[in-house]
């Protein structure tokens, strides 16, 4: 068939496609340059959803729970037959439309000369671990967990191993669970590989072509992908929901080509991990100190025993001042986490009354809260780090991934259920971040202490102690 209808020749389309797993809705293509692209077996179709007894199984998420895809009358066909209730978020998978995959030529990735433009310089205990990435992508080794505590430098340990990747023509994908941390993370890596085409995909991202060589993304865009990276970079691998929903390392794992490398990132492996790594199945490295030396802020527990009484008249408990009225440097920025949505919004006013009465902000627009389901947190939490915005309520949207240079933070309610020991490790690596201000106070406001929050306090300690007993020097298995 002559090209007639393409505007792009193959190896374009290719770049565009491949490794991408599809809706038809999906394909930026008129049905004319579709039906050509198909009719030469450059898209093949493949059911969306099959059988397999008992169960029927979802081909983009990997669902199988008969109870997530029900019988459904299809406005598309007329008849009822079944839908993917899992990952409708997506976009909603029929039993009748096919899922497209690319079938034609793979691309060919630049091979780039010295991509890497960051001018920084790494600590020795960085160093390290950045050497064990580089060597991991550019021996084609199949992963590497790199356990490092919060504020260690995670992002800069990566670029020696990126830019071995990008040197060698590789397609890489660093992928998140949290939105927040892709937003953060995109400016960071187009500072560090400026003559690379760098794109960021999440939920409502402007990039939506998925087509650079250098990706960012959540965990649940991965769903689009398969076959498509030679380099997975999995930042956070402990978080929700990567750790609580299957069809998402189903995703990550689908998503990497045949000879691909994975490296896994995070400050709170799980128990999956350790075992593994228990075991000498999973060659990791640690790295137990901070990029500036100093140790990570150890919390503190404050006993609140009007607690409950506080929370339902929507006051901040009554500890809560008194520590106010003793913080240590009152011109940090305050970060208070809370457990649920309904809470921040209840306590925001009149912890906006208290925080006035003692002079901690001039105005009410220097305080704000932020949660998952709210439209504007991006523009807060850039209001924040750009000291806009004084203090910032939130849920544990915040708890991981981004960075604030001058931060106390307060924990109310620490004993409830949605604070385990990993978000409240976490929750404290937002504390002394800065080489400026490497401190910073962290308060556990409980009625009751959990033994999350005694295990949090505990690690935090045994990653100090290891740290001072390395001086800063990774352990290397």
């Amino acid at each position: 068939m002559e090209n007639k209808l393409l505007p792009l020749d193959i190896e374009d389309y290719a770049k565009k496609f491949s490794g991408k797993i599809l809706l038809r809705q999906e394909i930026p293509l008129n049905d004319e340059q579709f039906q050509q692209l198909l009719t030469l077996q450059n898209f093949t179709p493949t059911p969306s959803i099959i059988k397999k007894f008992p169960y029927y199984q979802c081909q983009r998420c990997g669902s199988r729970k008969r109870s997530l895809l029900p019988s459904f009358p299809c406005a598309t066909c007329g008849k009822e037959h079944l839908y993917c209730r899992n990952c409708i978020s997506m976009g909603r998978i029929l039993e009748c439309e096919p899922l497209y995959v690319w079938s034609g030529p793979s691309p060919a990735w630049e091979k780039h000369t010295s991509p890497c433009t960051w001018e920084g310089e790494l600590t020795p205990a960085q160093q390290k671990a950045a050497d064990w990435i580089e060597a991991v992508i550019g021996n084609n080794e199949k992963e590497l967990l790199v356990w490092a505590v919060c504020g260690a430098g995670k992002t800069e340990m990566l670029f020696p191993g990126i830019a071995k990747g990008l040197e060698q023509g590789k397609r890489i994908c660093i992928a998140t669970p949290r939105a927040d941390v892709v937003r953060e993370l995109k400016p960071r890596i187009q500072k560090a590989f400026q003559h690379v085409t760098v794109q960021a995909l999440y939920g409502g991202s402007k990039d939506k072509e998925a087509d650079a060589q250098l990706l960012l993304a959540t965990t649940h865009q991965l769903l689009r992908f398969k076959q498509a990276f030679d380099v997975m970079i999995i930042d956070e691998v402990d978080a929700f929901p990567y750790n609580k929903d299957p069809s998402l390392p189903f995703a990550a794992e689908r998503a990497k080509t045949d000879a691909s490398s994975t490296i896994y990132l995070t400050a709170t492996p799980r128990k999956e991990h350790q075992l593994r790594m228990d075991r000498k199945q999973l060659p990791h490295v640690f790295v137990p100190l901070r990029y500036h030396g100093h140790p990570l802020p150890v919390p503190q527990m404050k006993m609140t025993f009007s607690l409950r009484k506080d929370l339902r008249n929507h006051e901040p408990p009554s500890a809560f001042l008194s520590w106010l009225q003793k913080r240590e440097n009152p011109k940090r920025q305050l970060l208070i986490f809370v457990p649920t949505i309904a809470m921040a919004e209840n306590l925001y006013e009149n912890i906006a009354k208290l925080l006035l009465q003692e002079k901690v902000i001039q105005t009410n627009k220097e305080i704000t809260f932020v949660h998952a389901e709210d439209p504007d947190r991006a523009k807060k939490v850039q209001r924040f780090r750009d000291r806009e915005i004084t203090v910032i309520i939130t849920t544990t949207i915040l708890e991981r991934g981004v960075t604030f240079p001058s931060v106390d933070v307060a924990v109310i309610d620490a004993g409830h259920d949605v604070f385990d020991e990993a978000a409240l490790v976490q929750i404290a690596g937002r504390a002394g971040r800065s080489a400026d201000d490497p401190t910073g106070e962290v308060i556990f406001f409980h009625d009751g202490k959990t033994e999350a929050m005694v295990q949090a306090i505990r690690a935090i300690q045994k990653m100090n102690k290891r740290g001072g007993e390395l001086h800063g020097m990774p352990m290397v298995w």
